[in-house]
């Protein structure tokens, strides 16, 4: 029975939810003739109580931490420490499971040719344990068309929230105290992980190369919305919401991140309700819905678990659509920004 080693980069909610799932599936790793084994776990502080984890396998050391390793786990976030670590294992032939939608965004031309060669694999960046990413992966005998999606939970909570009359700083300060927002808030209220998670979603359906500046400079977040507003656009038949978005547009493929309004029946505002929700687009597939939790540690953890079946049947990562796509004959309408 072959055994595998696996290293932890990061020990947080989705970290201890992976710690505590290994276990339960013991008896199906042996039924792959596979011993596995969680042999290294870095954090920043190894002296801190972290319950399921022996002791024995924390670490605060980077140099090192990879040796003897068969497999890196980085659910750590961020695009420094985490971006060092995940860069040399690749580059020592450690295949690399990650939910960091960050890295791959921000760093995705260090990180473009492993990518490529099937040894990054990062079905939890983009709606947590709902595949996408493998689903849009076999799409690629269409034409995509368009792909409109909400994948910031946060945010959706906050503008629900003041749909119910909250202000934005009530519903904001809720959000903060029930622990839905980043470190850095304005990750979230500004769209920068809807962008980051749409620049994944674009590089696997439309162009391998899109840059991330590109999806940056087209995003906004939802600071200006006031209930008002939203009581408006409901009085309109219609709901707001921040909606990532992907499309054609004068001869490129563009990629957005903004608020806009939805027709109340529009499958992002009826099946995105409180989940993240997808909408594709295509020829001649027509179009296909994706919803289900989009957070969580556990959901999380699941697809990061599903990532390390594949490294262990010897599968291919998640491989970035080959080519740019051609652009579609007709351009689809545009929704109304608020």
């Amino acid at each position: 029975m072959e055994t595998i080693r696996i290293a932890l980069l990061g020990a947080g909610t989705v970290g201890r939810a992976l710690v505590e799932l290994l276990p339960q599936h013991q008896a199906r790793f042996e039924g792959l003739d596979l011993k596995v084994e969680l042999a290294k776990v870095l954090v920043r502080d190894a002296n801190k109580s972290r319950p399921g984890i022996p002791g024995r396998i924390l670490s605060h050391q980077v140099e090192g931490f990879l040796h003897d390793v068969d497999v890196l786990v980085e659910v750590a976030g961020g695009t420094t420490q985490a971006g060092e670590v995940v860069l040399e294992a690749l580059e020592a032939g450690i295949p690399v499971v990650s939910a960091n939608k960050a890295l791959l965004a921000e760093r995705w031309e260090e990180l473009r040719t492993y990518a490529e060669e099937g040894q990054l694999y990062y079905e939890a960046s983009v709606m947590a344990g709902t595949p996408v990413l493998g689903a849009l992966q076999s799409l690629w005998g269409n034409q995509t068309l368009e792909l409109n999606g909400i994948v910031n939970g946060t945010c959706s909570y906050i503008i629900r929230r003041m749909e119910e009359g909250r202000a934005y700083a009530e519903a904001f300060e809720e959000a903060g105290a029930l622990g839905y927002l980043e470190a850095d808030p304005n990750l979230d209220v500004g769209g920068i992980d809807a962008a980051h998670k749409l620049t994944v979603l674009a590089r696997l359906t439309v162009d391998p190369g899109l840059p991330w500046e590109q999806v940056r400079a087209r995003t906004r977040g939802i600071s200006h919305l006031t209930p008002q507003m939203l009581a408006e656009a409901h009085a309109e038949g219609q709901a707001v919401r921040l909606v990532a978005s992907l499309y054609p547009e004068n001869g490129a493929w563009v990629a957005t991140v903004r608020t806009v309004k939805l027709p109340l029946n529009h499958a992002l505002v009826t099946m995105g309700s409180g989940r993240n929700a997808l909408v594709y687009q295509g020829d001649p597939i027509g179009e296909l819905v994706f919803a289900g939790a989009g957070a969580g540690g556990g959901v999380t953890a699941s697809a990061v678990l599903s990532d390390l079946y594949k490294v262990f049947l010897g599968t291919p990562g998640h491989l970035p659509i080959p080519a740019a796509l051609p652009m579609p004959k007709t351009e689809v309408e545009r929704l109304e920004e608020v």
